[in-house]
């Protein structure tokens, strides 16, 4: 049987490392923390979001993020100083301008093809994550951003999701519980929530009872490969230890440019922060109040998601400050602000909030496919969307590790590069 070792024990590596066991290969997981699943897989605003597939790379982009510079709330904010992997992404992004429309397809197929995996194994697992299909829905406080809602909405429709437009008083028939002035919405029915936190570690313990092999606590030192296999070299019990592989998957969210070094591929992964809170529903009042339906706050640029009956998860805004994952006063504030004005019946009194990084790619495209040496892949740099796409791309990958390793096997789907 051949072994496959896989870096990273957030949603894509445990999802990859389930898919790899699922056609037989013995895997073996290393993750630094002592539980899979405690960083950027841990509180993120919940959605799986086909309808949120819009690649970034746009002037209007560009040009929002100049203007919130010296804006400590903005939802978009760039630490000025400079660094070389900053500037060489920021360069990056600007050269994908050219490829908006068609990373935007892409990423919509690739979104919608996760629903069938990721649902099919939560049913067959018996895995419980709060899962809601209730849809999502977009909204819009002046024509200009539902008139540029309307381009791309076309754009996700060549891609296969369909969603409609609603005027504000169907808003309000959709979700009751929203207030405030809006000019018009988008709503897609097929979209959906859930925990990401409550889904990785289910199928993380589903992963093992395929017979996985989790070295959590286990830090990775050094990564090696080549034409006799690969080797991982980590620390685990302040034990150094060393063991072969017939192959690896990186799967390291933001550490995925670090390892990537070490077996000579650039992988050009870059740390956005996020931010979310989870309001705790304490009362019958609060339980009322708060949405049901999933929401997107085009201006604001904040998500929401009801997670079982007393949670709602409310996150979102992009900081470019390097691996800093200190919580900011000023960056929680405007997405308490925005659950008191949109939904003043919810209480605010218990409010938990998170930052994570997400690992993203400069053109908004996660790197999904081999490396340079024999035996490395990479399924790594989903940035905002790792949660809605980790299904597709874990199944991609693992029927590309498993066509190089099995003899006689065909490879089903293409690898989506960087």
């Amino acid at each position: 049987m051949k072994s496959v070792a896989v870096i990273g024990g957030g949603v894509t590596g445990v999802t990859t490392a389930y898919a790899l066991a699922r056609r037989g290969l013995r895997v073996t997981l290393f993750e630094r923390h002592r539980y899979p699943a405690m960083e950027t897989s841990f509180a993120n605003g919940g959605q799986l979001s086909a309808s949120h597939a819009e690649a970034w790379n746009s002037w209007s982009t560009v040009g929002k993020g100049l203007k919130w510079m010296l804006r400590s709330d903005a939802p978009l904010l760039v630490n000025p100083r400079p660094g070389w992997h900053k500037l060489s992404w920021f360069a990056e992004f600007l050269a994908a301008i050219s490829r908006y429309e068609s990373n935007t397809i892409a990423s919509t197929r690739l979104a919608i093809a996760a629903r069938e995996h990721l649902f099919g194994w939560a049913r067959e697992e018996g895995i419980d994550f709060d899962a809601r299909h209730e849809g999502i829905l977009h909204v819009y406080r002046d024509k200009a951003g539902f008139d540029h809602a309307a381009q791309v909405t076309g754009l996700l429709a060549q891609g296969g999701l369909q969603r409609r437009a609603v005027t504000a008083e169907e808003m309000h028939a959709i979700e009751p519980t929203l207030e405030g002035q809006f000019y018009g919405g988008f709503f897609t029915e097929s979209d959906s929530t859930g925990d990401i936190h409550k889904f990785t570690v289910g199928l993380a313990q589903a992963a093992e009872a395929r017979g996985v092999q989790m070295l959590c606590g286990a830090d990775v030192l050094g990564l090696d490969a080549g034409k006799g296999g690969a080797r991982v070299t980590f620390a685990l019990d302040e034990t150094q230890e060393s063991m072969r592989f017939d192959a690896l998957v990186i799967c390291a969210g933001t550490a995925s440019r670090e390892f990537a070094a070490m077996l000579g591929d650039r992988v050009n992964v870059y740390p956005v922060k996020g931010y979310s809170i989870t309001v705790m529903l304490e009362d019958a009042q609060s339980r009322a109040a708060a949405p049901k339906v999933s929401l997107v706050d085009d201006a604001t640029k904040l998500v929401s998601s009801r997670l079982g009956a007393d949670r709602f998860r409310v996150a979102g805004t992009a900081e470019f400050n390097g691996f800093n994952r200190d919580i900011r006063a000023d960056r929680i504030a405007p997405l308490v602000n925005w659950v008191q004005q949109c939904f003043p019946g919810v209480c605010t009194r218990q409010v938990v909030p998170w930052a994570g990084l997400r690992p993203m790619m400069p053109d908004l495209m996660p790197r999904v496919g081999p490396g340079r040496r024999p035996g490395v892949f990479y399924n790594t740099g989903h940035g905002h969307l790792g949660w809605t796409m980790s299904a597709a791309t874990a199944e991609l990958i693992a029927g590309t590790v498993e066509a190089a390793l099995v003899p006689g096997v065909q490879r089903k789907g293409t690898p989506v590069a960087a």
